[in-house]
């Protein structure tokens, strides 16, 4: 069986860490262009679970691991100290719950992943929230405070908002110690920048940035699918997505995307509560 190692690991595990690697290396993906971001998330997920499948050893450890690290070795770029300073790495970071720890969490393995201390700008999508339920400025304040305190500790240097209107935007801004420096505006679900929040956003010096970003990034099933088409059939359903942050490395002179990717923590829901 081609992929029993693969099933044993994911049945014992708790945790999935997942790095695509440097997408503009991954020659695989530009034979096809994804239709969507969540196509193209799924498509990195599949591709980097497949390529850590056929690496897995023929005997496994007696001592079998409680977090897989998984990453597409060929396509990770780490930033060398020399090139620092030429480079601006900006992450968007969607969250799929509301517990801040994996704020601080995704924004540790992004460093660590491309080799850098701290990161230029942090954007958060809020997580989905209960249907009839809309998002106020109580669900935004834990989350806000602990992007507040990676700035403190020089972890981050500008933190931003997406898909705020006007009205949330401004509580955001006037309730905030570190203010928001942009706010990304989905272009879908309006053509044109609503006036008062470019009023307020220019008034204030906060960027407004636009997006295509669809309102759940990936859902439950279709990480679930990647992973089933990946591994074959481990309990996959009791997998769920903590985060996905997506970053981009730009080089600042030239305005062209040195690198991107995507970093994925998953978990099993039985472990979740323990």
């Amino acid at each position: 069986m081609e992929n029993h190692n693969a099933k044993v690991l994911f049945n014992h595990a708790a945790t999935l860490n997942l790095h695509t690697g440097n997408l503009v290396n991954r020659s695989r993906l530009k034979k096809k262009c994804p239709s969507s971001p969540s196509e193209e998330l799924q498509d990195c997920i599949r591709a980097t679970l497949t390529e850590w499948c056929s690496k897995l050893p023929p005997a496994l450890d007696k001592e079998l691991p409680n977090t897989l690290e998984c990453t597409f070795t060929q396509a990770t770029d780490a930033i060398t100290p020399e090139e620092r300073e030429e480079l601006k790495v900006s992450v968007k970071l969607f969250l799929s719950g509301s517990d801040c720890t994996s704020i601080r969490n995704a924004v540790d393995m992004a460093c660590s992943g491309l080799g850098v201390s701290m990161l230029d700008s942090v954007i958060i999508a809020p997580p989905l929230l209960p249907e009839g339920e809309g998002l106020a400025l109580g669900h935004l304040q834990p989350l806000w405070k602990e992007l507040e305190s990676l700035v403190q500790s020089h972890k981050v240097t500008a933190i931003g908002t997406s898909d705020l209107d006007k009205a949330l935007l401004e509580q955001l801004y006037l309730w905030a110690q570190i203010k928001p420096s942009s706010n990304q505006v989905n272009l879908a679900s309006c053509c044109v920048m609503p006036p008062d929040l470019t009023a307020f956003a220019k008034e204030c010096d906060i960027q407004l940035l636009t997006h295509n970003d669809p309102k759940e990034l990936m859902t439950a099933s279709g990480f679930q699918e990647a992973v089933q088409d990946s591994i074959g059939e481990p309990l996959v359903t009791e997998w769920f997505l903590e985060w996905v942050l997506r970053y981009s490395v730009i080089v600042k002179s030239r305005g062209i995307i040195k690198s991107k990717g995507y970093l994925v923590q998953a978990r099993r829901s039985n472990f979740h509560d323990q």
